[in-house]
């Protein structure tokens, strides 16, 4: 019989209510966070008069913390109580929020957001672990289960209620909305979450190794963010992507010759493993740096309400909860590498749909068909590839396996919009000069346009113009913007290719080697 607290769990099912309930929302909170935000984006950068890189700053600070700590993050619960470290995060992402929402300059939002990314690093894996050290056997899975379902949802319905909430409130109401619930989910942990511990767990943590990962993904992001403003040959430019590059170098010494590592690097002796973690890389970066263009493409190109553009990926998200279980059951039946190999393919395809819309047109015929693609796509992917991460090492090591295979896909998104912010700028920056050249505008209204480059979408046309100058300079605008979203749409696609190549190559050629 386990105990948690001295209470004996399973004789307590009206407290695991609770706790389920605790954690669902706790972990909902940070999920709704992590996609809420790109709805808002257009609305932030009316209010901040932002550029892009700024934009992406919002979205990356946020992601930066959460993908360097959230393995530090869990080990802390198991060394210094679950419920705690918990109870901690919850704490420290609902003060965060309240200071985005507040935020006065994109500066102060920025910098809330990266404090929100370490309480979602303290409370995403500890929600996980509390449901685990209070279930057992069969229901431990069903209670995962439950959880998994009910997040799925939350991340279906966050940015629908934060499209809504931005276009009727504010944008920062889409930040305050947590306050709340962290309140709410404080007092149900309290209340009904008994605190549990790991005995086995390390006396010391890793935070040379945190520290080592921040730092160095931080440089090499803000490398490539500013790289495009900056130029390639600017000082700070390449001394920033050379000082990322050793740091996670060093990284790497680090975490091979730790005695506690919070990144074992002895599991990618298993080829199973280091093929899942690759598609994972290729799979998650086109999922996260592809889509964090779509809400600013329908919002400011194609004039979809924020409740809209929300609501647009509802359909995947649908697919995904729906038809999962059904391929976990597949993969268990036929084995795990033909629906690896076939998920980011059918994915590739669907990104490639979602570059063929113009301006204009019915969601049914233009978004929809490349968003039920790759929903399909992403759906037969997932479950085999958890099932590929938590087979690939000893049953002990489980837990640390998935949370490196969940740091290796938020780091994916990380890097991703950096990157695919590059081609994104470079294929906007060339068709609007091509289209402002063509259009019959003044020379200075052309400089004065191009001036705007880096806002992309949001660039506001010069006072004064007459009403055809203004259809000129939107028109020119908004291709430009279809342009360069065409280029991170394929180039999404041959991300999804490239880890489809990955699972055919490594997954299930050889037997896991412990």
């Amino acid at each position: 019989m386990q105990r948690l607290g001295g209470i004996p769990m399973h004789t307590a099912p009206h407290a695991r209510r609770w706790l389920l309930a605790a954690t669902i929302l706790g972990s909902g909170m940070a999920f709704i966070d992590g996609t809420v935000v790109n709805v808002a984006l257009p609305a932030l950068q009316r209010a901040f008069g932002a550029d892009v890189r700024a934009a992406q700053w919002v979205v990356e600070s946020y992601a930066l913390l959460l993908a360097a700590l959230l393995l530090v993050g869990g080990a802390a619960g198991d060394r210094y109580g679950r419920r705690r470290v918990f109870l901690a995060g919850v704490a420290l992402f609902g003060v965060a929020s309240a200071a985005c929402g507040a935020s006065a300059t994109i500066g102060q939002l920025i910098a809330a957001r990266a404090v929100q990314g370490v309480g979602a690093a303290l409370l995403v894996p500890g929600s996980l672990a509390i449901i685990s050290a209070a279930y057992d056997g069969d229901e431990r899975g069903k209670a995962i289960g439950t959880w998994s379902g009910w997040t799925a949802i939350t991340a279906a319905l966050g940015p629908v209620i934060g499209g809504y909430l931005v276009e009727n409130l504010s944008w920062r109401y889409a930040f305050l909305i947590n306050v709340p619930l962290a309140l709410l989910v404080a007092w149900m942990t309290v209340r009904h979450v008994p605190e549990s511990h790991d005995d086995a767990a390390p006396a010391r943590l890793d935070w040379p190794g945190a520290l080592l990962a921040s730092a160095g993904l931080g440089l090499l992001v803000y490398g490539l963010i500013e790289a495009p403003q900056r130029g390639w040959a600017d000082a700070a430019i390449a001394g920033a992507l050379a000082g990322g590059t050793l740091l996670l170098a060093v990284f790497v010494v680090v975490e091979w010759r730790g005695a506690a590592p919070m990144l074992p690097l002895a599991l990618f002796r298993s080829l199973d493993f280091t093929g899942a973690n690759l598609l994972t890389l290729f799979l998650y970066g086109a999922l996260g740096g592809g889509l964090f263009f779509l809400p600013l493409n329908l919002i400011q190109v194609q004039g979809w309400s924020a409740t809209a553009a929300g609501a647009a990926l509802v359909p995947f998200t649908v697919l995904m909860f729906t038809f999962s279980r059904y391929v976990g059951t597949l993969a268990d039946r036929h084995g795990p590498r033909p629906l690896l190999v076939a998920g980011p393919a059918v994915a590739a395809a669907g990104f490639a749909l979602l570059a063929w819309p113009g301006i204009g047109g019915a969601y049914w015929n233009t978004f929809l068909p490349g968003v039920l693609v790759l929903g399909s796509g992403m759906t037969l992917a997932v479950a085999p590839l958890t099932t590929t991460v938590m087979n690939a090492v000893p049953g002990h090591q489980s837990g640390i396996a998935s949370g490196v295979n969940n740091a290796v896909s938020r780091a994916a998104a990380l890097l991703a919009i950096a990157v695919l912010g590059i081609v994104m700028s470079r294929g906007f920056d060339a068709e609007l000069a091509r289209r402002l050249h063509a259009a019959p505008l003044p020379d200075e209204v052309r400089r004065e346009v191009y001036a705007q480059k880096a806002r992309l979408g949001a660039i506001v046309p010069p006072a004064g113009l007459d009403g055809a100058g203004r259809r000129h300079v939107e028109a020119a605008v908004h291709e430009a913007f279809v342009a360069g979203f065409r280029h991170v749409m394929w180039v999404s696609a041959g991300l999804a290719l490239l880890s489809a190549g990955c699972a055919g190559l490594l997954i299930g050629r050889s037997r896991t080697q412990h």
